[in-house]
């Protein structure tokens, strides 16, 4: 299983307050934790938008993928491939307040998050997205995806002081462009990062 090396949970960049349109519009605060789904709903935008996880990573995510010891989290990501991402304080305490005050008993299977009623099956990608879709709604963003807040994640992870190859381990992108893509790089920075890629390779 491959492991994000660069990167370590205490090193982890930062959002800057109020940086995110996201953010500003109250994405996050836009959940009530006060309520089960509130604490669930928190817990799977923090998992967006800090790590910028796929919603079939988030609806994958089981029990056994977090290494509360070890600061690390387990992710399932495209074509079976299982990859290890460091483990922030603040997500860290996401998806702890809804697994101990939040994610029901009955819950069927290991999946970490689970429907809010009964039956309380996994959640699905359908549902994860409909987790978003309902947060930019109250927030008076609109209709927005999970696909949208991985973007946001790479472009607010540029913007707190990691380097593009940082962001793409972070992503696990296989290629530096599609990293500079998600994080929408003018071109000009995207050849300066380029050449101190490349130079940084050979």
């Amino acid at each position: 299983m491959a492991r994000c090396r660069r990167l370590r949970a205490g090193g982890w960049p930062a959002c800057r307050a109020g940086s995110s349109p996201l953010r500003r519009a109250g994405c996050w605060a836009s959940c009530d934790r006060r309520t089960t789904a509130g604490r669930r709903d928190f817990a799977i935008l923090t998992l967006l938008l800090r790590l910028g996880l796929r919603r079939g990573e988030v609806a994958r995510l089981e029990l056994g993928d977090i290494d509360w010891r070890a600061g690390e989290i387990a992710i399932r990501g495209k074509g079976s491939r299982q990859e290890r991402l460091p483990l922030p304080a603040d997500v860290g305490e996401a998806v702890a307040g809804y697994l101990r005050r939040g994610r029901p008993a009955s819950a069927q299977g290991r999946c970490v998050f689970v429907r809010v009623k009964a039956p309380h099956l996994p959640l699905t990608p359908a549902g994860v997205t409909q987790v978003v879709v309902s947060a930019g709604k109250r927030s008076g963003l609109g209709e927005i995806t999970a696909h949208r807040l991985r973007h946001t994640a790479a472009t607010e992870m540029l913007r707190a002081g990691a380097t593009l190859p940082e962001v793409g381990q972070v992503l696990r992108h296989r290629s530096l462009l599609t990293t500079a893509i998600y994080a929408k790089v003018d071109r000009e920075a995207l050849r300066t990062i380029a050449r101190a890629w490349i130079g940084g390779v050979a």
